[in-house]
């Protein structure tokens, strides 16, 4: 009988330790990998895209035309 409450004590999480550090740093791992894959795609979203056309004033150019 005290066989099974060590074998139960060994898969207990809040008992055993070096189970438990094992799993938090899993889970810590986890968690930044999935930050990181997000703020990558985040910024991959919002890129620049190219130049775009803009339409200047013909009196705002280096060689300005008046009318």
């Amino acid at each position: 009988m005290a066989q099974e409450i060590i074998d139960e004590k060994q898969k207990d999480i809040t008992s055993n330790w070096v189970t438990s550090s094992r799993f938090l740093f899993y889970v810590q791992v986890f968690c930044i990998a999935a930050f990181l894959l997000g703020g990558c795609y985040k910024l991959y979203s919002y890129r620049y895209k190219g130049k775009p056309e803009v339409q200047m004033p013909e009196s705002t150019l280096y060689n300005p035309k008046y009318k």
